[in-house]
C-alpha cells in the first residue's frame, strides 16, 4: 500500500508558531473538560439488574457472568467478531486488542477485571489467541444468548431483513456479527448490574494507535481508502517495513467464511 502525501499548511515563525499553537491548546483544554463531564455523565447513568443466567466456556471450564469478574466489583467486557463457522477474529477487533495487555495489571489495580467474549467455540478462540500472542482472558458464548441480548451477533433472518438493531438503532450491517463493549457492576451480595454498552466507534477509546496518528500530520490517513480500516491487519500479516502490503487484503478470502462483508464496523 503506497504512502499518500499531503499539502502542508504556510510555515511561519515560531512566534507566529506558539500563538497558533497557544490557541488550539485553549480549544484542546476545552475538549478535555468536556470529555471529563461526559465521563461522568456516564457513570451516572441508571443501571440495569442482570437477572438472566450466563454460563460461557473457560480455558479453565464453564464460568458464570458473576465468575468471570474474578474477584474484583466490577468488569468490562469487549465483544470479539469471532462467528462460530469463522476461521479466525476479525482484523479490526483484533487491532483493537492488539492494544489491550498492556492495560490488564493497571486495571487490576482499580478494582477491574477485563475479558473478551465471542460466539466462536473455545478451541477456535483459543488457536487464534495463540497465534497472535494474546493475555486477556477470552472466553466463547457459543452456547448461550450472551452475544444476542447485548446486540452484537444477528440472525440470518433478521439479516435478510435488510437492518438489524444496533448502536441502539436499526441499521444495515454487513455482518452478523458486530463489536462493542459492555460494562457490569456486582455488589457485595452477587448482584449484578450493567451499567453501560458501546458500539461502532465507541470502543475506540482503547485504541492508543489512533490516538497517536490523530497527533501527526497525516493523521489516520484513511479517507482515500475503500474503507476506513482496510489498512488494518493482523499484525502477523504486515509486510516488511511496518506498511500494509497492498497483496494481502484485509480479510484473505481464505479466511474468510461467513465474515467477508465484516469492514465498516467501527464506524457510527
Amino acid at each position: 500500500m503506497s504512502q499518500s502525501t499531503i499539502e502542508h499548511p504556510k510555515v511561519v515563525s515560531q512566534t507566529e508558531w506558539v500563538a497558533a499553537r497557544k490557541e488550539l491548546l485553549r480549544k484542546e483544554k476545552e475538549f478535555t473538560r468536556l470529555r471529563d463531564q461526559l465521563s461522568r455523565e456516564r457513570r451516572e447513568l441508571p443501571w440495569e439488574k442482570v437477572e438472566k443466567k450466563y454460563v460461557f466456556d473457560g480455558p479453565g471450564g464453564k464460568e458464570s457472568l458473576g465468575d468471570l469478574f474474578g474477584g474484583k466489583s466490577q468488569l468490562i467486557i469487549y465483544h470479539f467478531m469471532f462467528g462460530p463457522e469463522w476461521k479466525e477474529g476479525c482484523p479490526s477487533c483484533s487491532f483493537n486488542m492488539d492494544h489491550t495487555d498492556g492495560a490488564l495489571v493497571h486495571l487490576g489495580q482499580r478494582d477491574v477485571t477485563f475479558v473478551a467474549i465471542s460466539r466462536a467455540p473455545l478451541p477456535k478462540i483459543q488457536v487464534f489467541k495463540e497465534r497472535l500472542g494474546w493475555r486477556f482472558k477470552w472466553l466463547s458464548s457459543y452456547q448461550n444468548d450472551f452475544n444476542r441480548d447485548y446486540h452484537v451477533s444477528f440472525t440470518k433472518d433478521e439479516m435478510t431483513k435488510g437492518k438489524v438493531y444496533y448502536n441502539y438503532d436499526m441499521l444495515e450491517f454487513p455482518s452478523e456479527e458486530a463489536p462493542g463493549l459492555s460494562v457490569f457492576y456486582k455488589d457485595p451480595i452477587g448482584d449484578i448490574f450493567h451499567t453501560y454498552s458501546t458500539y461502532a466507534r465507541g470502543t475506540e477509546m482503547g485504541v492508543g494507535t489512533y490516538n497517536y496518528l490523530d497527533l501527526v500530520p497525516k493523521g489516520r490517513d484513511e479517507d482515500a481508502l475503500a474503507f476506513t480500516m482496510s489498512w488494518v491487519r493482523h499484525h502477523d500479516r504486515y509486510s516488511d517495513g511496518y506498511l500494509a502490503d497492498a497483496d494481502k487484503p484485509y480479510w484473505p478470502a481464505i479466511a474468510q467464511d461467513s465474515a467477508s462483508d465484516c469492514c465498516e464496523h467501527h464506524r457510527p
